[in-house]
């Protein structure tokens, strides 16, 4: 065995490097938000930061084009927002206006779409409760039911024969059966069997299937379920076939934008931190690319029309969430104090996003008062009693001081949703 190339006994192994963020490509999102910096501004002359700023054109032109990269590709396809990437009403409200339906994962939160007057959802997640799949049977006529699992199917069955009252249901599929993800659906190998039990049940009317891949850069992981979905439903009697009326392949469309990191969000870092060395300099940034929306398009109606459309006539629905509403929202912060040079706190603290997501995840913080294309050293930290309450390590613009006005762009995804009450009170919102 040739050891010349492995690394001394008790050294780190190697890892290739992350792919880094070009400045070019940071200086020109930073100077599109610089651009409109007076419009951010006289925002807060009437509504003083902390601010959740919601911006309505922006979801509207998301919408816009993922309806024109797949409506000509596909001869029928619905999309639904998914509520959970951002739950606030008027986000959901302006999606049914441009012709989107609703993707609910709980009872909360299709109580919202129903107030909202939905009239197209479809009720996904698995642990729904009686009372959740009570509230769904009761809005049938608006409401499709995506079950989880063999025991929610005869949940379901005991309840809509006791309501006496017909649902329009679909099963989800698990895209992998093993680790947590498991917890989703039923294996692709026992639909024949889920779909022969259904049939025993007159109320529950199986109409459909759905899947759900996560966190998609690329189109790869969902195009290669629909391959092995084809391979099944090829086989299925053709009773079954002609029963399906959609087939949903859910969301999981990360943002044009890819996903940019701090370097302790990379492989390498997190290698150096075990071994007890920074995870790398604040000022490298790294970026994992994402594939346009068109792209997804492309791929994802070739191997519809070649793997499903093929043995089913039927609907293809999609599940939005995260590339939909990323970047309609921008949260803005003012500094309270500055302890050091290289040290500032803001008026609000991370419990506004619910997580400590600026340790691994990069968005440049953009001083608003003393703009500049210039990107400076300093922590940047909420008020919160934890000293996990990070900003970022590095701002853009001439100085910061007290007072300033600070902005933390593109946080319109799994961000709102997941705000916590904890120490300070949560910023307002407001919608341009």
């Amino acid at each position: 065995m040739n050891t010349s190339k492995l690394p001394p006994e008790g050294a780190p192994p190697t890892i290739d490097p992350s792919p880094r963020l070009a400045p070019d490509r940071l200086k020109a999102f930073v100077s599109s938000f610089f651009e409109r910096r007076e419009t951010y501004l006289q925002v807060l002359a009437k509504h003083p930061a902390p601010l959740y700023l919601q911006e309505s054109a922006i979801l509207r032109a998301r919408a816009a084009r993922m309806k024109n990269a797949f409506q000509p590709l596909l001869p029928e396809v619905a999309f639904y927002f998914a509520v959970k990437s951002n739950n606030h009403p008027h986000v959901a409200a302006i999606l049914i206006d441009e012709g989107f339906g609703l993707d609910v994962s709980s009872g909360l939160e299709l109580e919202m779409a129903l107030n909202l007057g939905a009239s197209d959802i479809v009720f996904s997640g698995p642990g729904k409760t009686v009372d959740e799949l009570h509230l769904a049977v009761s809005h049938a006529d608006r409401v499709v039911i995506l079950m989880d699992s063999f025991g929610e199917l005869e949940r379901l069955a005991a309840l809509t024969a006791e309501m006496a009252t017909t649902v329009r249901c679909g099963v989800r599929l698990t895209v992998n059966p093993t680790g947590l993800w498991r917890k989703f659906g039923i294996p692709l190998q026992d639909l024949p069997a889920f779909l022969d039990t259904a049939r025993r049940h007159p109320q529950v009317t199986m109409t459909g299937l759905q899947f759900h891949t996560s966190w998609n850069l690329s189109p790869e992981p969902q195009v290669a379920f629909i391959a092995s979905l084809g391979k099944v439903l090829a086989d299925l009697p053709a009773a079954d076939r002609a029963a399906l009326t959609f087939i949903d392949i859910g969301g999981g469309y990360w943002p044009e934008q890819g996903e940019w990191l701090q370097a302790a969000g990379t492989p390498e870092g997190k290698q150096r931190e075990a071994f007890g060395r920074p995870a790398g300099d604040p000022h490298v940034h790294y970026h994992l690319s994402a594939a346009p929306i068109e792209a997804f398009a492309e791929a994802l109606s070739t191997a519809i029309h070649t793997h499903l459309l093929s043995t089913v006539d039927c609907r293809i629905c999609l599940e939005p969430g995260r590339w939909i509403c990323n970047d309609a929202v921008q949260l803005l912060l003012t500094v309270v104090d500055k302890k050091a040079p290289d040290l500032v706190i803001t008026d609000a603290g991370t419990n506004t996003i619910g997580w400590e997501r600026f340790e691994s995840d990069y968005f440049p913080v953009l001083n608003l008062t003393r703009p500049a294309l210039v990107e400076k050293s300093c922590h940047i930290l909420g008020s919160l009693c934890t000293p996990h309450d990070v900003w970022g390590y590095t701002y853009f613009g001439t100085d910061i001081q007290p007072g300033d006005i600070l902005m933390i762009p593109t946080q319109g995804a799994y961000t709102y949703s997941l705000r916590q009450t904890f120490i300070k009170p949560l910023p307002r919102v407001h919608t341009i």
